[in-house]
């Protein structure tokens, strides 16, 4: 039992909150890239993610797991980025740092998503250690490089108004 639900239920939970904040981490990436203010999405986005990365840490785990070692980044860009998004500065560098931080926050879970997909379907179906390993390295540098040109376009396009709050 975690919070009085069943482990069953409580993953469930979780993976439903991972995967809400990472399609809506998606609606908000194409609001940066074309400069759109999406301010509900982006709730839903902190909230959903900052959710799933909090309940990462209460699964009965014993030592470091990719939950706590993903779960803490992730909250961290997540605050800077609801700091820089909620006081309304965005000008100069604190744009930039709010795009960085959303893609930052959102590459972190698509990563995660990644691994759990290939520890859980790839893995126990590898022939080898090495197969299993190749493929979840090229999967993971294809992710990074995806974000990376995302970032960089959302660094471009996304502008604030002067005297307009997002």
């Amino acid at each position: 039992m975690i919070l009085g639900l069943s482990t069953a239920t409580f993953t469930l939970v979780h993976v439903i909150l991972s995967l809400l904040g990472i399609a809506s981490g998606f609606v908000v990436v194409f609001g940066l890239l074309t400069a759109r203010r999406l301010p509900v999405w982006t709730a839903i986005f902190f909230a959903t993610t900052a959710s799933a990365s909090l309940t990462g840490f209460l699964f009965p785990f014993h030592g470091m797991t990719l939950s706590i070692e993903m779960g803490i980044p992730t909250l961290a860009v997540l605050g800077l980025a609801a700091i820089d998004r909620y006081t309304g500065i965005f000008t100069g560098m604190w744009r930039h740092t709010y795009v960085v931080s959303v893609m930052i926050a959102l590459y972190f879970s698509v990563f995660i998503l990644v691994a759990q997909i290939f520890a859980k379907f790839l893995a126990p179906n590898a022939r080898t250690p090495w197969e299993y390993g190749r493929l979840f390295n090229l999967a993971e540098l294809a992710v990074f490089a995806a974000f990376a040109v995302a970032t960089y376009f959302a660094l471009k396009r996304f502008h604030s108004r002067p005297g307009h709050k997002l």
